[in-house]
Formats: C-alpha cells, sequence, structure tokens
C-alpha cells in the first residue's frame, strides 16, 4: 500500500492481480487498475502524484496514469 504525496489516495496492491485506489477521507473506492496477471506485490506514487508503478509476481512492472484524479 502507498499514499499519495498529497494524502488524499491510497493505492492498495492485491492478491486478485488489481490495484485499488481509495479515496482517504470517505474510504471510498475510486478506481481499480487491472493488467497484471498475478499478484500485485508494490505500488509507488511519483512525487507529483500522477503516476503510480507497480510490481507484479508476474515478472513485471507497470506505470499507471492517473492524472485524471489529481485535483479531484
Amino acid at each position: 500500500m502507498a499514499f499519495s504525496p498529497d494524502g488524499r489516495l491510497l493505492a492498495s496492491g492485491s492478491e486478485d492481480t488489481t490495484i485499488k485506489l481509495w479515496e482517504v477521507a470517505t474510504g471510498q473506492e475510486v478506481r481499480t487498475l487491472s493488467g497484471h496477471t498475478s499478484s500485485v506485490w508494490s505500488v509507488a506514487f511519483s512525487p507529483d502524484g500522477r503516476l503510480l508503478a507497480s510490481s507484479s509476481s508476474d515478472g513485471t512492472i507497470k506505470l499507471w496514469d492517473i492524472s485524471d484524479l489529481v485535483g479531484r
């Protein structure tokens, strides 16, 4: 799990191969990211919060553009 730099979002990786983004203030899920084919082990936000990196036991690292969620 990782908090966004502004503290508004929380990203969680899962054994179900997805990443969920949560709004911290409300606890509401705001997005599910799919693309890995095995468990997601780690997630990290870029310093500006516009990108999310994830790594998986499928041997891949992915970068996700979540800039549409910044400034919500």
